[in-house]
């Protein structure tokens, strides 16, 4: 194990070089405009805070936890171009889940994919959500995938973006190819069709 000053790194510097943060500074930025010669300038006012030290044998153990829990364990010192599509979409969400925020922010992860991954990578998801119990807010322009993942959807309009209709969906969990066989998970996708129009 390569201890750097910002990052654990597997010896073979493989895909994960980045994944878990050593010391993560703290850096809140204030936006504002600020008055120069009669010129309004945007202005960022970068304030540090002290950093958090993580130990790296514990790093080392959530690493091989968020592996696991993304199916991901035997890729662990495996390079980028060793790495299929899905599992580089799976790495990324291993990322976000490293810094243990309470929200996952998640804008068109699989839009890039094609549908069977696309399919299989919702249905891990699902699992890792399962498991983490994360509040994960997914931006997706898919209707299905809208309707398999979610409890709630908000259907937003067109420019400007407001919120159309928050859609309850009451599927039942877990779900998976089953779900999308449902009778009422077509009904969901026709209602959010209609809804968009």
């Amino acid at each position: 194990m390569i201890k750097t000053d910002r990052y654990v790194q597997t010896e073979a510097a493989g895909m994960l070089y980045r994944l878990i943060p050593v010391t993560e500074e703290i850096i809140r930025c204030v936006i504002g405009k600020e008055e120069i010669k009669g010129n309004d300038s945007l202005i960022i006012e970068k304030k540090e805070y002290p950093s958090v030290e993580f130990e790296a044998e514990e790093n080392e153990e959530k690493l091989d936890e968020l592996l696991e829990l993304a199916g991901l364990s035997e890729f662990k010192t495996a390079l980028p171009r060793e790495l299929s599509g899905g599992m580089k979409q799976r790495v990324s969400i291993v990322r976000a889940l490293s810094y243990d925020a309470p929200l996952l922010l998640m804008d068109e992860p699989f839009g890039a994919l094609d549908a069977l991954t696309r399919d299989h990578l919702n249905e891990e998801l699902l699992k890792i959500w399962q498991k983490t119990k994360k509040t994960i807010l997914f931006v997706t322009h898919s209707i299905e995938e809208a309707a398999f993942l979610s409890d709630r959807v908000i259907v937003m309009s067109p420019r400007p973006g407001r919120v159309k209709e928050i859609v309850t969906i009451d599927l039942p969990r877990p779900r998976g190819e089953a779900t999308r066989n449902d009778p009422r998970f077509s009904e969901f996708n026709k209602y959010l069709r209609g809804i968009i129009g």
